[in-house]
This record gives structure tokens, sequence and C-alpha cells, in this order.
């Protein structure tokens, strides 16, 4: 039997030439690029199958919302106290405010009121220094009387200082207001320990049974006026003007008088000369 004949395949005419062949492939590099494209036919075929198993059923997602991580949640906390702590300090300088507001304005009510209160302390000051000044000039008016009359000796000094001797109820109220001598000055007082000046002269009348006004103005008032230069034991001697005298005492003759002073002296007897009186009295 014939063998076959093989036809021939003419070489190309630059087979012969090395450089201009095509590089053989090796056998492992074959056999991998085989492996990967089998594996991958392979997953191809079983996602197919899977997918037509499937295919009835139908396909739910469910979508997971990021977790807060440990930093995260610290700065949340962070940012949350500090939110807090910027509304507390708003708030508190707020009342800050309110109260400096409600300060200032007290401020200027009181500041209103003392203002009033020192224009009235003011004029009281005033009235009491125009008052004192008056009776200053009253008694230097009296005082110059007093002494030009005794100069001129149309009237006996001893009949303002005379020596005579009290009677009857007048020496009852003089030996009162001695028996007191020493005892304190206390403004208000009446006795028995204690007295001011208008107390001691109505509670000297008071127990012979003359019933005299209580203060000062209303003692100067109340019997027949009668010359400084023409004094009798147990008138009543009065500071200031007749109606607004601010002190009184009794003459208790010789030129002498008692009275409750001022709270540094108390009770005592003293010339007319220690503080010549403005006018005088008669009650007896």
């Amino acid at each position: 039997m014939k063998e076959p004949l093989v036809p021939v395949v003419p070489m190309s005419h630059t087979a012969h030439i090395r450089s201009h062949r095509k590089p053989r492939r090796s056998a492992s590099t074959l056999a991998m690029r085989a492996g990967v494209a089998g594996g991958v036919l392979s997953t191809l075929a079983v996602a197919g199958a899977s997918g037509s198993a499937n295919a009835a059923e139908p396909v739910t997602q469910t979508l997971e919302l990021p977790t807060l991580t440990a930093d995260l949640a610290a700065q949340a906390a962070k940012s949350a106290d500090a939110t807090q702590q910027a509304a507390a300090n708003y708030q508190l300088q707020a009342e800050r405010d309110a109260a400096a507001t409600k300060a200032a304005k007290q401020a200027k009510t009181d500041l209103a009121e003392a203002k009033q209160k020192a224009a009235e302390a003011k004029k009281k000051a005033e009235e009491a220094a125009r008052k004192a000044a008056a009776a200053r000039a009253s008694r230097t008016t009296e005082r110059t009387t007093l002494s030009a009359t005794s100069d001129s000796g149309s009237t006996s000094t001893s009949t303002s200082t005379g020596s005579s001797t009290a009677t009857g109820s007048a020496a009852a109220v003089i030996s009162f207001v001695k028996a007191q001598l020493g005892k304190s000055y206390v403004l208000g007082a009446s006795g028995p320990s204690a007295y001011d000046c208008s107390g001691l002269v109505q509670a000297a009348f008071k127990q012979i049974g003359v019933s005299l006004p209580r203060v000062s103005q209303d003692q100067s008032t109340a019997g027949t006026q009668v010359s400084l230069s023409n004094l009798q034991p147990g008138d009543v001697l009065y500071w200031g003007g007749a109606g607004s005298a601010y002190h009184v005492a009794v003459y208790v003759g010789d030129g002498m008088f008692v009275g409750a002073q001022n709270p540094s002296t108390g009770i005592v007897e003293k010339p007319l000369s220690y503080d010549p009186p403005t006018g005088a009295v008669r009650v007896l």
C-alpha cells in the first residue's frame, strides 16, 4: 500500500533567518493561561446556574447606617457640652446685665433721696441757725438794756438780784428746785431722778398746786411778763422770745437761778451773769 503523500509546504524565504521567527510560548505559560480561562468559565457557569435557581425569589436589600466610632461619639458629646456651656454663659451674662441695670436704677433713686434729705437737713440747720442768731440778738439787746438801767441808777440792782427772802409758795418752789441740784439732765424727763429744763419748772410749781404747760415756749407766756430789773424769787426765767423760748429756769433770789441746763452740767445753781436770760414771767 502506498503511503499518503504529505504535501510539502514551501518554506518562507526568510524562515532561515533566526530573528524573523515568532517565539514559541512555553508549555507552562500555555497551561497557566488555560487554567485561568477554565477557572473563569467555571465561575461564570456557577454564577449562571445560581442566578437561574434564584430567579424566582425576591431580592431584598438592607441598608446599614454607619456606626459612630468612639472618636466621633466623643466629639459629639464634647460639642453638646460646649453648646450647653455657651447657653449657660449667655444666661448668666443676661442675669448680670439685669442685676446691673437694677442696681444702677436703685442707686439713682437712692442718690435722689439722699439729695432730698440733705436739702431738708440743710434747710432745718439754716432755720435753727437763724433762730439761734435771733435769740442771741434778743439776749444781747436785753443785756444792753439791763446794763444801761443799772448804770443809770434808775432801778435798784438789789431789786433784780436782791437778797429778799422768798415766802409762801415761792419759798416752796425754790426749796423744791434746790433739792434737785446735782440730778441729771435728760431731754423729755420730768423727774424724779432726772429732768429737762421745762420738766423741772413744771414739777416745781406742780407740787404747790400750780399747773404750768410742759414746754418752754408755752411756759414763757404762762404768767405776767416782768422786767429783768424787777425780778422776785419764784419768777420763771426764759431764754429766747416770749412764746418761742428754748430754755427756762427758776429765779431763786440774790441774783441766782436754778435750772436743768444741759446733759453735761445737769441741774445747777448759777448767777444770772453765767447765762443772762432774755425775759421773765411771774406766775405767783
